[in-house]
């Protein structure tokens, strides 16, 4: 009897400590990994490739517009339009730290359901804008193999590339960045050593010729497509190491590298060769580096656009991922949404955006970049207006970086920026505007079917406790951004009747408590409790 009592409790002992391995996992959607952070030049170089990833893709530019408004625009449009984007970016990011970027961001402004729809339309326009780095890649290859230059064979080849790289980011955001540094230093090499061979040839009164016709609509769209994107880092804040100080430099430092990066090789290229409209196409800095310095600089540069577009794409899929993960943390998406993998990747995030990269990647180049432009013109719009409505809503919010101005010198800041997407969008196809109006009315139908699943169970929804209730209006509702992150994370259940803390949350160094704030009626009339802001 001794004996079967022993055996008893032994069974026992091994059920619970089964039970509680389970709850770890389940707990492990919200685990965060007090070290891998992204430090200064990690970032920059994550921002860069989320920007630009060198001059691969400013030829249309040349096509559209001729040398002279190529050079303009790309040394005018980052001051009218990137810095702009990039200091709404550092003021928000920094105060709002969280992987869900610009969607807490319209949220706190506006309220789910428009943060919901700005979350989507930045998701839809950065898995469209991902499916063009295969592309791109490919582009270049059959300059030097011919049999990926159409049909299946290519579309095949697109599809084992993007395979490849999505693996790279699944490896972890550590590894990207530090992938991202070497890519954008090889990268980089060639165009370097393009300039300086171009020299001897550059005849000036080149740069000075404007073509007869002037195709707006694909000159346009080619500097907003290649200086766009700066607020894409926001969905990365909540891995960065010190934010508040890391993130307003990283931003500055990327606006430099980026325009410096487009206008050099522009001038090389433009000014060593005479102007021919129809040599201007996607791979052609391959082809004048082959006239400027040889064969074998023409390679190099065509090895180093494929693997630009490796950054390019890792850098993308890294901002559309954990955009989806900081969404399923603030129980707008699925719980799933938030599991991070072993290293420290939302797996099914990750999944589902190299599924739409993949179905998208038949699409020609133009089709597009029009498309992701015109969608995330319209997400831009709403980004504005969550800027200039946070600093009326919101006025003594915690900003550790601030735009230096009032709230009607951000209403002016603005103003050439909003004009430029009116003007962007009114010159899109109407199979663009069709087909992103489509996009948009899915938004709203995807929103109500997330809500009617909230109600009815379909699937677990979560919000995770580290983050502060953003319905805290009257007290600072922002976490002390540079504290140790937790090492055990916590994760409200389903019901949203009970708060589980593994270890409970470190305050500061060896401190750490569970507590817990009464609950707050929500709009919904349902209960939803949040841990204390350390």
């Amino acid at each position: 009897m001794g004996s079967l009592s022993s055996d008893k409790a032994a069974l026992t002992d091994d059920l619970r400590q089964s039970a509680a391995v389970q709850d770890e996992d389940e707990d492990s959607a919200f685990l965060r990994n007090a070290g891998g952070k992204l430090t200064l030049f990690p970032l920059v170089a994550l921002i860069f490739y989320e920007v630009s990833g060198g001059p691969f893709g400013i030829e249309v530019a040349v096509k559209e517009a001729g040398p002279l408004l190529s050079i303009v625009g790309f040394l005018v449009f980052p001051i009218l339009w990137s810095v702009p984007e990039a200091l709404l970016s550092a003021e928000l990011s920094t105060a709002m730290p969280e992987n869900s970027g610009y969607v807490v961001w319209t949220t706190l402004a506006f309220g789910e359901f428009w943060g919901f729809q700005e979350g989507w339309w930045k998701w839809l326009s950065g898995v469209i804008d991902n499916s063009l780095y295969a592309i791109l890649f490919l582009d270049y290859l059959m300059n030097a193999v011919p049999l990926f230059r159409a049909g299946v064979i290519r579309w095949v080849a697109a599809c084992i590339l993007c395979g490849l790289m999505t693996y790279l980011n699944y490896r972890g955001l550590t590894i990207v960045g530090r992938t991202a540094m070497g890519l954008l230093v090889f990268s980089l090499c060639p165009f370097a050593v393009m300039a300086i061979m171009a020299v001897p040839k550059i005849a000036p009164r080149r740069w000075l010729h404007i073509p007869k016709k002037i195709g707006w609509a694909g000159y346009l769209n080619s500097l907003m497509w290649n200086l766009n994107y700066f607020d894409s880092a926001s969905t990365l804040a909540g891995e960065v190491e010190k934010p508040k100080k890391i993130f307003p430099k990283a931003l500055f430092l990327a606006v430099i590298l980026v325009v410096v990066t487009y206008v050099v090789p522009l001038m090389a290229g433009t000014g060593s060769i005479p102007y021919r409209r129809e040599s201007w196409s996607d791979g052609s800095f391959a082809t004048i580096a082959g006239i400027v310095g040889g064969q074998w600089l023409k390679i190099w540069i065509i090895v180093a656009a494929a693997l630009s577009n490796i950054g390019l794409f890792e850098a993308e899929m890294s901002s559309d991922s954990f955009q989806l993960l900081g969404m399923a943390e603030r129980g707008m998406l699925p719980k799933a949404f938030a599991r991070r993998s072993q290293h420290n990747t939302p797996t099914l995030a990750i999944g589902c955006s190299a599924t739409g990269i993949v179905l998208l990647s038949w699409l020609n180049f133009e089709e597009i970049v029009e498309l992701l432009n015109f969608l995330y013109c319209i997400s831009m719009l709403v980004e504005f207006a969550t800027f200039v409505q946070l600093r009326i809503k919101h006025p003594h919010l915690d900003r550790p970086f601030r735009v230096p101005l009032n709230t009607v010198g951000v209403i002016l800041m603005l103003v050439i920026p909003t004009i430029i997407v009116l003007v962007l969008m009114s010159l899109a196809s109407w199979m663009t505007m069709v087909v992103s109006g489509v996009g948009c009315l899915l938004g709203v139908v995807l929103c109500l079917f997330i809500k009617q699943a909230k109600k009815r169970g379909y699937c677990e929804f979560a919000v995770n406790p580290e983050l502060p209730d953003l319905e805290e209006e009257a007290s600072p509702h922002l976490l002390p951004v540079d504290s140790p992150t937790p090492q055990n994370g916590g994760v409200i259940s389903s019901d949203k009747s009970s708060v589980k803390a593994e270890g409970g949350v470190p305050h500061s160094g060896n401190e750490s408590a569970e507590t817990e704030n009464p609950e707050t009626e929500n709009p919904e009339g349902d209960t939803t409790p949040f841990l204390s802001s350390r």
